[in-house]
């Protein structure tokens, strides 16, 4: 019989076996997941979420924060100072800055220091695409793992300058904080404060930039800010201990209201408790 035009013969049976065997692997409409080529299904993986930025610590405790940048400076009676106050300061490295000096970053990083990211080559990185800014952040994270065993939680972008995909790069290079800072310990010693009172207080971020040939050593610099420290009653504390991440163990902030009792009586239940069929196993 002639069919109409327009109208679907029979399928050939070959086409009508393959159609049905694959009828079942269709996802419904609407379905909130992908579909894998075996046919299971594909969880969509949220993206990290973007570390904070900052540049103070908001904390009741007496203390401020040593950060250093680059590692262009290797004065090696940094390390005594280091070792002989038991300071906690944190080394932001520069792998194109430190060059062959890592030596000197692994014996800081044996008396206490703590070694952090701040890039490979030292780019400025707002503007560069999110691969561009990717590879200099996990660049680095890798290099600092091969060399040391550590993956820093701590970024601080090039003169602090950053985007949106600078955040979103950290993030997916298990960066848990972008760090900044308030004040800044100038090459001739003297403190200069981005915003703010111009005097330190608990919770400051402190930026010891590397300078070339600066008229006081890295450890003349620390010294006579440790000075001024003491006459303010503050002292150095552990940044990766404050922010996001930290190892600091967490501790019970007691309420400052006292507990009230309930205004009615507790009720007893009218159901007598039922013994349980079972014995107890030894």
């Amino acid at each position: 019989m002639r069919r109409r035009r327009g109208t679907p013969g029979p399928l050939p049976a070959a086409l009508a076996l393959l159609l049905a065997a694959t009828a079942g692997c269709a996802a419904p409409s609407g379905a909130g997941h992908l579909s894998s080529r075996a046919g299971g299904p594909v969880t969509a993986v949220a993206p990290a979420p973007l570390p904070p930025v900052v540049d103070h610590v908001t904390t009741d405790d007496p203390v401020v924060f040593l950060t250093y940048d680059d590692g262009a400076e290797r004065d090696p009676r940094f390390i005594d100072l280091v070792r002989e106050r038991r300071l906690p300061v944190s080394m932001f490295l520069t792998d194109s800055v430190v060059g062959p000096g890592y030596g000197h970053f692994a014996r800081l990083r044996a008396v206490g220091a703590n070694l952090q990211n701040h890039t490979l080559d030292h780019p400025a990185l707002p503007g560069l695409p999110l691969a561009a800014q990717r590879a200099q952040i996990c660049g680095q994270q890798r290099k600092l793992a091969a060399r040391f065993g550590v993956r820093p939680r701590l970024f601080r972008p090039p003169y602090g300058r950053h985007d949106t995909a600078t955040l979103r790069a950290a993030a997916e290079c298990g960066i848990a904080a972008v760090v900044l800072w308030r004040v800044t310990l100038e090459p001739d010693g003297h403190l200069t404060y981005a915003h703010g009172p111009h005097h330190l207080r608990p919770g400051d971020i402190i930026s010891v930039p590397s300078g070339e040939a600066p008229p006081l050593s890295l450890a003349e610099r620390t010294s006579r800010l440790l000075a001024e420290l003491e006459e303010r009653d503050l002292r150095v504390g552990r940044l990766e201990e404050y922010l996001p991440g930290r190892t600091r163990p967490a501790v019970a902030t007691p309420s400052p209201f006292p507990a009230t009792p309930s205004p009615f009586p507790a009720t007893p239940s009218p159901f007598p408790a039922t013994p349980s069929p079972f014995p107890a196993t030894p």
